[in-house]
């Protein structure tokens, strides 16, 4: 007589696995000696029971090979259980923690979570509202700060504004939720450290001119001169976009200056690498003849030579912040719209590495 398919008796109690192809939640729920409804309970809202019963279901779903029918569910509560991750350029490694971050918080929640470039998604000629109108998605984290205005209009016009929530970068005008960091603060840190080594000189390579992280971290820049009596000078302020190239610019023009800076800011670890690198190649220092100084503290800063000072963000806070302000927009249970639109801020903190030192006797204590 043939076995297949032939489960085992179900009064065999839990933890007793059932080798069969269709696995149902009812089958579940006798592994983990629980109910079916606390195996739905699980699926759906794992932090609404104790953490052994959530192991015991989950346990019991790995042994039994129990596969959630995301179709089914769909179509039973109107939730496609995807969303949909924007990021500005998914080469740049910033992201990595971030979505990290996001995938941990989902995964938790049994939500798919897509990516996709939004350079690309721009160049298709695609409209982002349409995941949502195919009911591919159930909200978006936006990680780019310069998302056009026709797509913000296209979530507005189609009532799904309510569930896209802004991490990292965010759009002034959107009106939306959003994780950040304490940008402002960053920068403040960055001149404060270079300041108490004795530098008086001291430049800053900013992000792009239409970014809203370059702005923040240029108002803190120069808020923090101001308040230490420093030196402002146009040829110190570098325009750059975030990346190593960027860097590799603002070292050939400092080069160039008749006065030189003893000190650099830079708007990202990117560009400091960048900078330093260059600057290494033709002859000068670091930190010796020039300190150094990033923003984000990405893993590379550790490891590059000279080991880079910089501003950590919490790019995984970013990301799980971001998720958990996400699923209250799509199922409110506990804040108001007012409240969730109220920014989250994360702090930051100064990272001392080998890239900084006081200046060389003289060198950085004119101009003041």
């Amino acid at each position: 007589m043939s076995t297949r398919n032939v489960r085992k008796d179900k009064t065999n109690g839990p933890g007793k696995a059932f080798p069969q192809k269709n696995v149902r939640i009812r089958d579940v729920a006798v592994v983990a000696g629980v109910s079916t409804a606390t195996v739905s309970r699980a699926l759906s809202n794992p932090e609404l029971l104790t953490e052994s019963t959530r192991d015991a279901v989950f346990a019991a779903i790995r042994s039994t090979g129990y596969r959630v029918n995301k179709a089914a569910r769909t179509l039973r509560t109107r939730q496609a259980g995807a969303v949909l991750i924007l990021v500005p350029n998914l080469g740049n490694p910033f992201f990595s923690q971030i979505l990290a971050g996001i995938s941990e918080s989902f995964g938790d929640h049994d939500m798919s979570v897509l990516i996709a470039d939004t350079k690309d998604l721009v160049t298709a000629g695609k409209f982002l509202v349409d995941h949502f109108l195919n009911s591919q998605i159930d909200g978006v984290i936006c990680l780019d700060g310069s998302l056009p205005e026709a797509e913000l209009e296209q979530f507005r016009k189609n009532g799904v504004a309510d569930r896209i929530v802004f991490a990292c970068e965010w759009v002034h005008s959107a009106g939306l939720p959003s994780v950040r960091s304490d940008n402002v603060e960053g920068a403040r840190l960055a001149v404060r450290h270079l300041h108490q080594l004795g530098h008086r000189k001291i430049a800053h390579v900013t992000g792009p001119g239409d970014n809203v992280l370059t702005y923040e971290r240029r108002r803190g820049m120069l808020e923090e001169r101001a308040r230490l009596r420093l030196p402002v000078r146009n040829d110190w302020i570098l325009r750059g976009d975030f990346s190593l190239e960027s860097g590799r610019r603002a070292a050939l023009r400092i080069l160039e200056l008749e006065e030189k800076p003893t000190a650099v800011f830079c708007a990202s670890d990117q560009v400091a690498f960048g900078l330093m690198s260059t600057l290494t190649a033709h002859g000068l220092s670091v930190p010796e003849d020039m300190s150094v100084v990033g923003f984000d503290d990405i893993e590379l800063s550790d490891y590059y030579i000279p080991a880079l000072t910089t501003i950590r963000q919490d790019r995984r806070a970013l990301g799980t912040k971001a998720a958990s302000l996400l699923l209250e927009c799509i199922e409110p249970k506990t804040t108001g719209r007012a409240e969730r639109l109220k920014p989250v801020v994360v702090g930051v903190d100064l990272v001392v590495r080998k890239s900084t030192a006081p200046p060389r006797s003289g060198a950085g204590s004119s101009g003041e």
